[in-house]
């Protein structure tokens, strides 16, 4: 199922040259105070989840921001900084700003340091949202690296996801990612909430009154309901395919709260970056890769799909024929007027 169906928004969608959302993004998030430089990476990163197809992670989120910005939550102001470069052990301090931009200049940071180590262990913490995981992954992915991360840590205060064979919400979505170099159409990106359905969904479904999908969420009393009201109003986010995304979120908790400390902000991230070229040369690689991947695709579609795909090759075509965007129109008009400086963030 194609994700940018997933929405299905009250009052429709507008269709918008990217120049025009990447321009109103911008004046809502330097309303807030935002420094245009991260205001910048910010708007590209969400304008370049949308075109990949992943709403819940695209523009919308720009006022959510603007939001946190206003209220303090975020650090307008925020340079990340990096400690432990010419070891196998880098760690990036985002300064209580936004986690996008402590993500790139971890993956900025970590591709020369995997070079000339081998293999290179990065702790990303003080950081608001990290923003779409697949797309540092894809950064790391394109320079010859595997890299596998997760986020975590903040259990306390988003305790949206509810573990396997329970009815409350306990955990955060902690995602995880995973991406190494593919064949001949590029990387292959593995990244995933280990709930049910992505955070940024609810929201952005209970923001244009929309519906969610079935047997994603709890109501208060655990029983399933399709309504994002019903979240809000003390339900939880079902861990995806029940006991591996328990699993998995428990992994990142451990990871990112037991063994990196208390998130300070948000969340606290770990990155793990591999130089594949130390064990087979780049082109041996991309052709055994391409075999593998090969076979996959020929595999014959079973009832009610089309073809079998490869994890991340839907959101690299999707980018590459997009050409505008196609905005919920409730959401286009509340960023029209954040961008005036009009309503809340």
């Amino acid at each position: 199922m194609n994700q940018a169906k997933k929405l299905q928004p009250t009052g429709g969608r507008v269709s918008l040259p990217v120049s025009e959302v990447e321009a109103v993004g911008l004046r809502v998030l330097e309303h807030a105070g935002c420094n245009s430089e991260t205001a910048q990476v910010v708007v590209q990163h969400l304008i370049d989840a949308d075109l990949c197809g992943v709403e819940s992670h695209g523009i919308f989120r720009a006022r959510q921001y603007a939001k946190e910005y206003r209220g303090g939550y975020l650090n307008p102001d925020a340079v990340p900084t990096i400690n432990g470069e010419g070891t196998t052990t880098l760690s990036v301090d985002g300064q209580g700003g936004i986690g996008i931009r402590a993500m790139a200049c971890a993956i900025e940071a970590g591709i020369p340091a995997v070079r000339e180590q081998g293999v290179v262990a990065i702790a990303v913490q003080n950081i608001g949202h990290t923003g779409r995981l697949g797309a540092f992954g894809e950064m790391a992915a394109r320079a010859g690296c595997l890299m596998i991360a997760c986020g975590g840590g903040a259990r306390q205060n988003w305790r949206m996801v509810a573990p396997h064979g329970g009815s409350q919400g306990m955990l955060p979505t902690n995602p995880w990612c995973l991406a190494i170099p593919g064949g001949d159409r590029g990387p292959v990106v593995l990244d995933c909430a280990t709930s049910q359905i992505a955070g940024g969904w609810i929201y952005a479904a209970n923001q244009v009154d929309a519906l969610l999908p079935e047997g994603a969420i709890i109501d208060a009393n655990g029983r399933p309901t399709q309504s994002p009201s019903d979240y809000f109003d003390g339900g939880a986010i079902l861990p995806k395919g029940g006991v591996l995304g328990y699993g998995l979120a428990t992994m990142g908790e451990l990871i990112c709260d037991a063994m990196l400390g208390p998130a300070k902000v948000e969340c606290n991230s770990f990155i793990l970056m591999v130089d594949t070229n130390r064990y087979r040369g780049s082109g041996a690689f991309r052709m055994a890769a391409e075999q593998i991947l090969t076979e996959l695709r020929t595999c014959p579609p079973a009832p009610g799909f089309d073809s079998v795909e490869i994890p991340g090759e839907r959101e690299t075509a999707r980018r590459r024929k997009s050409k505008t965007l196609e905005v919920p129109l409730l959401i286009w008009k509340d960023l029209l007027k954040a961008a005036q400086g009009s309503g809340e963030g």
